[in-house]
Parts: structure tokens; sequence; C-alpha cells
């Protein structure tokens, strides 16, 4: 087996490498990171394929802010599963790829369903990547070879795998369906959450009311403030069930946070006083309803109509041999049924596929028929009524 490649530890020899990419016409990327405790990802290695040779940056050696030039270039950048790293590099680089291909995308366009690196590998090229150690830590050094070897596996095919994909979706008429699926994937928010909304992703908070209700609310935004600042996840500053009980019993005095179930006296006592102010403040006024904004609630004669057609889209996806993820989720049904503009399946391709029939289905030009062969079926309507 031959040896990895070397890492690039130095400005000098990093800036050689972007130099070639930015000239190329696409190359492959991907990156190693850890966020166990961490609030923002750390990122531990860059795997980069380009004219046929992989590089390998350790990004904590070298500045990786300075791929900028290479991610900003017009050489196109191939990913798998590129939303995890996209976030990875915006946050290490400030930016990420002007120009992007995701493979796994690509592949929900030609009948996969979400495939893995190594499982779209092994289908289309025949190549079995290494095992994966999930354990492994990557921020540690020096790297094994062992290490630098798997992480070479993951960029060592990525053209290749693009190449076919590109000959695939142009045979079928859906490149363009695919860059507005990237399109919209890239445009996604990434980075820092909105502190205000992070009460909606603690379970236990939805059973409150009141002014518990709103002290949840106000210390969750506190916590994930404080979170930010020392770059740790929520829960070690804070946990779900301590804060909770915060909330229920809304103690004043540092002595009283003992008795709540969860909390550690230690990691709050440079914080107790902007703790007890947020509790006093926000348990005098009444709390943000978990209710869905304003135009969002789906008709009532509507209902009846979404597992209906979520059926005949999931057998629409299996004819097209599109990934049903991709072409029209529940919650894109709902939005398009309420008439939502913004809603994904009333522009673009996916109107063209689904929301134009839908919408002569609802607006009762059309109907929907079952035939034992053919599955649902979109037609004219009779006009007979049989009940």
């Amino acid at each position: 087996m031959a040896s990895p490649p070397d890492l690039i530890d130095s400005p000098a020899s990093l800036a050689s490498l972007v130099e070639e990419v930015a000239a190329s016409e696409a190359y492959a990327i991907d990156t190693e990171f850890h966020r166990e405790r961490t609030y923002f990802p750390q990122l531990a290695l860059i795997q980069i394929e380009v004219n046929d040779a992989i590089h390998l940056v350790d990004p904590l050696a070298v500045d990786a802010s300075l791929l900028r030039p290479m991610l900003e270039s017009d050489a196109l950048a191939i990913l798998h599963a590129a939303r995890q790293d996209l976030e990875v590099l915006e946050h290490a680089t400030g930016t990420v790829p002007r120009r992007v291909w995701d493979t796994q995308l690509a592949a929900g366009f030609l009948g996969y369903s979400s495939p893995s690196l190594a499982s779209l590998l092994d289908a289309e090229l025949k190549v079995r990547l290494p095992k994966a150690d999930r354990l492994t830590d990557w921020l540690r050094r020096p790297l094994t070879d062992r290490q630098l070897t798997y992480a070479s596996a993951d960029v060592a095919n990525l053209r290749e795998l693009q190449a076919g994909q590109l000959v695939a979706l142009q045979e079928r008429g859906r490149v363009e369906w695919l860059q507005e699926a990237i399109d919209e994937m890239v445009a996604e928010p990434r980075g820092p959450r909105d502190p205000d909304e992070a009460w909606r992703r603690i379970k236990e908070v939805r059973h409150l009311r009141g002014a518990d209700l709103a002290v949840a609310q106000a210390l969750a935004a506190w916590r994930e403030v404080r979170a930010q600042e020392l770059d740790l996840t929520p829960r070690y500053v804070l946990a779900d069930l301590a804060l909770v009980g915060l909330a229920v019993a809304r103690p004043a005095h540092f002595d009283d946070l003992r008795d709540i179930r969860g909390v550690d006296q230690r990691s709050l006592r440079h914080v107790a006083d902007d703790l007890f102010a947020a509790i006093a403040e926000s348990s005098k006024r009444k709390p943000r309803r978990d209710a869905p904004p304003a135009n969002t609630e789906l008709p009532a004669t509507m209902r009846p109509a979404v597992p209906l057609v979520t059926a005949w889209v999931a057998q629409l996806s299996r004819e097209l041999s599109i990934d049903p993820a991709i072409l029209a989720t529940r919650a894109d049904l709902e939005a398009f049924l309420r008439q939502d503009p913004d809603a994904r399946l009333a522009h673009g391709w996916r109107e063209q596929l689904v929301g134009t029939p839908l919408r002569a289905l609802v607006s009762g030009e059309v109907a929907m028929a079952f035939d034992p062969r053919r599955g649902l079926l979109i037609e004219e309507r009779s006009g007979r009524s049989v009940t």
C-alpha cells in the first residue's frame, strides 16, 4: 500500500495548493471535525483531490482562511453530503465554495435515497472504502498513517463519481434540477442559532405554561448565548433538566440551587446573578406561544388530502427514481396546500412534476383514482359520484 500524502502545514505550501486548485476545473474536498463538546465545529483536517493528487491540509498548523481564494474561484467543488462540510468550511474560512456539486444529492436524482459515500462508490465504481473508525481522534497529533489513508480515500474517487453522475443526469435531463437543489442547500442558514428560538428544541419545555414557560424561554436564550460565548454545547452550560427545574422553581438565591435536580452549583457560581435576574424579569412576562406563525396553519378542509397526496408523491418518486426527500417532504406538501408563496412545490422543477397536478387536484379540476395495476392516478373527473 502506498504511503499517504504528507500534511500541508505551512502557508507557503498551502498557497501553492490554493493556486493550483483555483486554476483547475474541479476538485474534491472533504473535512474531518469534532463537535462533541463544542458549540462550533472544530476543524481537524481538510482533504483535497485535484489533478489526480491528494493533499491533506492541517488546519491546526496553518490558517484555514488561506483557502478562501480557492473556495471563491470558478473551480467546481465536489463534496458528498455537503451540508456539514459547508458549515465547517464557513466557520473556518468565512466562506463556502462558489460552485458546488454534492454527490449524495446528485444520487438522489438517480434512484438512490441518501446513500453513504461507501455504498455509492461500491455501487457505481466498485470501489471499497476503508472501514470507518468512529472513535478516531482527528484533533490529536501526530495523525497515524491509518488515519491519513482513511481520510485520503474520502476524496480519491469523488471526481470520477461526479463525472459519471453528470452524464447520467444529462441523459435524463435533470442537471438543472440538481443545480436548483444544490442552490437551495447552499442558501440554507448556517452558523449560530437564534437564541430566541432555542426553547423550541427542548422537549420538556413543551409541557410548561404561563410564567414557567416564560422563564424557560428566557433561560434557553441565555444558555444559547452563553454557549456561543464559551464555545460549548448548550447542555454543558446548563442541562435541559436543570433549565426546566429552574423555570419551575424560580430560585432567587444561590443556596436555592442545591435543591434543583441537574444543577451544578459550581458551574453557575460566576453567572448566578445574571441567571436570577433573567428569572425574575421573565417571570413577569407573558410567554411566547409555541404556535405556528400566522398563515401557516393548514386549513381543516385540506387536512384529509395530506395522507392521500403523500402516498401519491411516494409512488411518483419511485416511478421517477428520485429520492422522496428531495422530491417533496410532508412539510413541502403542507406548505403548498396552504398556498404558501414560498413553498418549494410552487416553483421550478418541483412545480412541474408535483405542484401543477396537485394544484389542479385541490381545485377540483381533476380527481385521484386507484388502479390495481398502476396505483394512484391523477386524471380527469368523470363528474359521477358513487357515494
